[in-house]
Protein backbone atom coordinates (compact mmCIF):
# COMPACT_ATOMS: atom_id res chain seq x y z
CA UNK A 1 0.00 0.00 0.00
CA UNK A 2 1.77 3.28 -1.31
CA UNK A 3 1.06 5.71 1.79
CA UNK A 4 -0.76 8.84 0.73
CA UNK A 5 1.27 11.98 0.15
CA UNK A 6 -0.06 15.47 -0.23
CA UNK A 7 2.59 18.68 -0.89
CA UNK A 8 1.19 22.38 -0.97
CA UNK A 9 3.16 24.06 -3.78
CA UNK A 10 2.42 28.02 -2.28
CA UNK A 11 4.31 29.39 -5.70
CA UNK A 12 4.81 33.13 -4.98
CA UNK A 13 2.71 33.66 -2.36
CA UNK A 14 3.44 34.43 1.18
CA UNK A 15 4.48 37.34 3.54
CA UNK A 16 6.16 36.86 7.59
CA UNK A 17 2.94 37.30 8.72
CA UNK A 18 0.78 34.46 6.62
CA UNK A 19 3.28 32.25 6.82
CA UNK A 20 3.01 32.32 10.69
CA UNK A 21 -0.67 31.84 10.38
CA UNK A 22 -0.91 29.34 7.81
CA UNK A 23 2.14 26.89 9.21
CA UNK A 24 0.57 27.33 12.83
CA UNK A 25 -2.77 26.44 11.06
CA UNK A 26 -1.75 23.54 9.92
CA UNK A 27 0.50 22.07 12.65
CA UNK A 28 -2.90 22.34 14.73
CA UNK A 29 -4.57 19.88 12.72
CA UNK A 30 -1.57 17.76 11.87
CA UNK A 31 -2.29 14.97 14.82
CA UNK A 32 -5.55 14.25 13.10
CA UNK A 33 -3.30 13.62 9.76
CA UNK A 34 -2.09 10.37 8.07
CA UNK A 35 -0.92 11.36 5.09
CA UNK A 36 2.90 12.25 4.80
CA UNK A 37 2.24 16.31 4.24
CA UNK A 38 4.77 18.29 2.77
CA UNK A 39 4.85 22.20 2.05
CA UNK A 40 7.08 23.65 -0.63
CA UNK A 41 7.59 27.26 0.16
CA UNK A 42 9.30 30.49 -1.47
CA UNK A 43 13.14 30.41 -0.81
CA UNK A 44 13.19 33.65 1.35
CA UNK A 45 10.32 31.47 4.18
CA UNK A 46 12.58 28.49 4.13
CA UNK A 47 14.20 29.12 7.37
CA UNK A 48 11.13 30.46 9.02
CA UNK A 49 8.78 27.44 8.25
CA UNK A 50 11.78 25.35 9.15
CA UNK A 51 11.69 26.87 12.67
CA UNK A 52 7.90 26.65 13.11
CA UNK A 53 8.03 23.21 12.17
CA UNK A 54 10.68 21.83 14.16
CA UNK A 55 9.98 18.63 15.59
CA UNK A 56 6.42 18.15 13.85
CA UNK A 57 5.56 15.44 10.65
CA UNK A 58 5.50 18.67 8.50
CA UNK A 59 8.08 18.03 5.90
CA UNK A 60 9.73 21.03 4.09
CA UNK A 61 10.70 21.71 0.17
CA UNK A 62 11.40 24.18 -2.49
CA UNK A 63 10.13 25.05 -5.80
CA UNK A 64 13.05 24.72 -8.14
CA UNK A 65 16.62 24.80 -7.82
CA UNK A 66 19.51 25.58 -10.12
CA UNK A 67 21.49 22.57 -11.61
CA UNK A 68 25.13 23.96 -10.26
CA UNK A 69 26.24 23.54 -7.12
CA UNK A 70 27.79 27.46 -6.88
CA UNK A 71 29.00 30.41 -8.86
CA UNK A 72 28.26 32.83 -11.00
CA UNK A 73 24.46 32.30 -11.37
CA UNK A 74 22.69 35.69 -9.60
CA UNK A 75 19.24 35.28 -8.53
CA UNK A 76 19.98 31.44 -8.23
CA UNK A 77 19.39 28.86 -5.69
CA UNK A 78 21.46 25.25 -5.52
CA UNK A 79 20.04 22.26 -3.94
CA UNK A 80 22.89 22.60 -1.00
CA UNK A 81 21.53 26.25 -0.08
CA UNK A 82 18.21 24.61 0.10
CA UNK A 83 19.03 21.57 2.45
CA UNK A 84 20.79 23.50 4.34
CA UNK A 85 17.21 24.88 5.87
CA UNK A 86 16.47 21.54 6.18
CA UNK A 87 14.36 21.07 3.19
CA UNK A 88 13.83 17.19 2.09
CA UNK A 89 12.27 17.53 -1.46
CA UNK A 90 12.14 19.73 -4.76
CA UNK A 91 9.34 20.78 -7.17
CA UNK A 92 11.36 20.12 -10.52
CA UNK A 93 9.24 20.83 -13.79
CA UNK A 94 6.35 22.28 -12.73
CA UNK A 95 4.30 23.34 -15.79
CA UNK A 96 5.08 27.07 -14.94
CA UNK A 97 8.65 26.57 -15.05
CA UNK A 98 8.51 25.01 -18.61
CA UNK A 99 6.12 27.10 -19.84
CA UNK A 100 7.15 30.72 -18.54
CA UNK A 101 10.93 29.91 -18.29
CA UNK A 102 11.76 27.92 -20.73
CA UNK A 103 12.51 24.27 -19.09
CA UNK A 104 12.97 21.60 -21.73
CA UNK A 105 12.67 17.94 -20.79
CA UNK A 106 16.41 17.99 -20.91
CA UNK A 107 16.27 20.57 -18.50
CA UNK A 108 13.69 18.91 -16.37
CA UNK A 109 15.77 16.03 -16.07
CA UNK A 110 19.30 17.27 -15.50
CA UNK A 111 17.19 19.00 -12.12
CA UNK A 112 15.74 15.63 -11.53
CA UNK A 113 19.36 14.03 -11.69
CA UNK A 114 20.92 16.95 -9.44
CA UNK A 115 18.29 16.93 -6.94
CA UNK A 116 18.80 13.01 -6.53
CA UNK A 117 22.51 13.17 -6.50
CA UNK A 118 21.85 16.00 -3.78
CA UNK A 119 19.93 13.75 -1.60
CA UNK A 120 16.64 15.92 -2.29
CA UNK A 121 13.52 14.03 -3.31
CA UNK A 122 12.19 15.67 -6.37
CA UNK A 123 8.55 15.96 -6.97
CA UNK A 124 8.57 15.24 -10.67
CA UNK A 125 5.83 17.69 -12.45
CA UNK A 126 4.42 16.21 -16.05
CA UNK A 127 1.42 16.90 -17.80
CA UNK A 128 0.06 18.14 -20.82
CA UNK A 129 -1.50 21.32 -22.08
CA UNK A 130 -5.38 22.53 -23.43
CA UNK A 131 -4.14 22.18 -27.06
CA UNK A 132 -2.55 18.62 -26.16
CA UNK A 133 -5.32 17.12 -24.50
CA UNK A 134 -7.89 18.57 -27.03
CA UNK A 135 -5.50 16.72 -30.07
CA UNK A 136 -5.28 13.37 -27.84
CA UNK A 137 -1.91 13.84 -27.54
CA UNK A 138 -1.88 13.65 -23.59
CA UNK A 139 0.16 9.52 -23.64
CA UNK A 140 2.61 10.90 -25.85
CA UNK A 141 3.14 13.91 -24.31
CA UNK A 142 3.32 11.93 -21.08
CA UNK A 143 5.52 9.55 -22.01
CA UNK A 144 7.90 11.81 -23.76
CA UNK A 145 8.69 13.88 -20.15
CA UNK A 146 8.47 10.77 -18.23
CA UNK A 147 10.98 9.22 -20.78
CA UNK A 148 13.30 11.91 -20.74
CA UNK A 149 13.82 11.55 -17.27
CA UNK A 150 14.19 7.51 -17.33
CA UNK A 151 16.73 8.07 -19.96
CA UNK A 152 18.75 10.65 -17.73
CA UNK A 153 18.32 8.94 -14.52
CA UNK A 154 17.63 4.96 -14.90
CA UNK A 155 14.71 3.30 -13.65
CA UNK A 156 16.17 2.70 -10.41
CA UNK A 157 16.22 6.06 -9.04
CA UNK A 158 12.45 6.25 -9.27
CA UNK A 159 12.65 4.66 -5.93
CA UNK A 160 13.51 8.10 -4.66
CA UNK A 161 11.37 10.33 -6.77
CA UNK A 162 7.42 11.59 -6.16
CA UNK A 163 5.75 11.95 -9.44
CA UNK A 164 3.08 14.66 -10.15
CA UNK A 165 0.68 14.51 -13.45
CA UNK A 166 -0.80 18.08 -13.31
CA UNK A 167 -2.77 18.49 -16.76
CA UNK A 168 -2.11 22.01 -17.56
CA UNK A 169 -5.60 23.18 -18.68
CA UNK A 170 -6.86 22.51 -15.02
CA UNK A 171 -3.78 24.47 -12.82
CA UNK A 172 -5.76 27.37 -11.86
CA UNK A 173 -8.49 27.55 -14.21
CA UNK A 174 -11.09 26.08 -11.65
CA UNK A 175 -11.31 23.26 -14.02
CA UNK A 176 -10.30 19.94 -12.86
CA UNK A 177 -10.40 16.59 -14.72
CA UNK A 178 -12.64 14.31 -14.09
CA UNK A 179 -11.34 11.51 -11.44
CA UNK A 180 -11.99 9.10 -14.55
CA UNK A 181 -9.56 11.54 -16.78
CA UNK A 182 -7.09 11.38 -13.94
CA UNK A 183 -7.01 7.67 -13.42
CA UNK A 184 -6.98 7.30 -16.92
CA UNK A 185 -3.57 9.05 -16.80
CA UNK A 186 -2.17 7.90 -13.67
CA UNK A 187 -2.48 4.44 -14.84
CA UNK A 188 -0.59 4.95 -17.80
CA UNK A 189 2.16 6.60 -16.11
CA UNK A 190 2.31 3.72 -13.29
CA UNK A 191 2.63 1.55 -16.91
CA UNK A 192 5.18 3.26 -18.37
CA UNK A 193 6.86 2.78 -15.43
CA UNK A 194 5.95 -0.78 -15.44
CA UNK A 195 7.74 -1.58 -18.84
CA UNK A 196 11.21 -1.01 -17.29
CA UNK A 197 10.54 -2.53 -13.68
CA UNK A 198 7.04 -3.41 -12.61
CA UNK A 199 8.04 -3.61 -8.66
CA UNK A 200 9.14 0.14 -9.19
CA UNK A 201 5.71 0.84 -11.00
CA UNK A 202 3.60 -0.16 -7.92
CA UNK A 203 5.63 1.80 -5.34
CA UNK A 204 6.17 5.32 -7.24
CA UNK A 205 4.10 7.87 -5.68
CA UNK A 206 1.95 9.59 -8.16
CA UNK A 207 0.03 12.49 -7.45
CA UNK A 208 -2.38 14.32 -9.03
CA UNK A 209 -1.41 18.41 -9.64
CA UNK A 210 -4.47 19.96 -11.53
CA UNK A 211 -6.46 22.05 -8.98
CA UNK A 212 -7.09 19.30 -6.31
CA UNK A 213 -9.60 20.96 -3.61
CA UNK A 214 -11.77 20.14 -0.52
CA UNK A 215 -14.86 18.99 -2.48
CA UNK A 216 -13.13 16.53 -4.98
CA UNK A 217 -9.92 15.24 -3.20
CA UNK A 218 -11.62 12.17 -1.16
CA UNK A 219 -13.04 11.07 -4.70
CA UNK A 220 -9.66 11.92 -6.62
CA UNK A 221 -7.46 10.15 -3.87
CA UNK A 222 -10.08 6.97 -3.57
CA UNK A 223 -8.95 6.51 -7.25
CA UNK A 224 -6.23 3.05 -7.56
CA UNK A 225 -3.13 5.16 -9.16
CA UNK A 226 -3.23 8.25 -7.34
CA UNK A 227 -1.71 8.33 -4.49
CA UNK A 228 -2.52 12.52 -3.14
CA UNK A 229 -2.22 15.25 -4.41
CA UNK A 230 0.15 18.64 -5.15
CA UNK A 231 -1.69 21.37 -4.07
CA UNK A 232 -1.75 24.90 -5.38
CA UNK A 233 -4.40 27.75 -3.94
CA UNK A 234 -6.09 25.45 -1.82
CA UNK A 235 -2.72 24.82 0.54
CA UNK A 236 -2.86 28.90 1.07
CA UNK A 237 -5.77 27.96 3.58
CA UNK A 238 -4.79 25.79 6.86
CA UNK A 239 -8.53 24.56 7.00
CA UNK A 240 -8.60 23.88 2.95
CA UNK A 241 -5.30 21.84 2.79
CA UNK A 242 -5.63 19.76 6.46
CA UNK A 243 -9.07 18.72 4.57
CA UNK A 244 -7.35 17.43 1.37
CA UNK A 245 -4.70 15.89 4.26
CA UNK A 246 -7.27 13.94 5.87
CA UNK A 247 -9.19 12.83 2.66
CA UNK A 248 -6.39 9.96 2.61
Amino acid sequence: MRQIIVAGNWKMNASKETVNALIMGILEGMPDVKSEVIVCVPYPYLSQVEALATHSQLHLGAQDLNINTSGAFTGEVSADMIKDFGAEYVVVGHSERRSLYGESDEIVAEKVQVALDSGLTPLFCIGESLGERESNNTQSVVARQMNAVIDRVGIEAFKGIIIAYEPVWAIGTGVTATPQQAQETHAFIRGLLAENDADIAQSTPILYGGSMNPANAEELIACADIDGGLIGGASLKSDDFLHICKAG
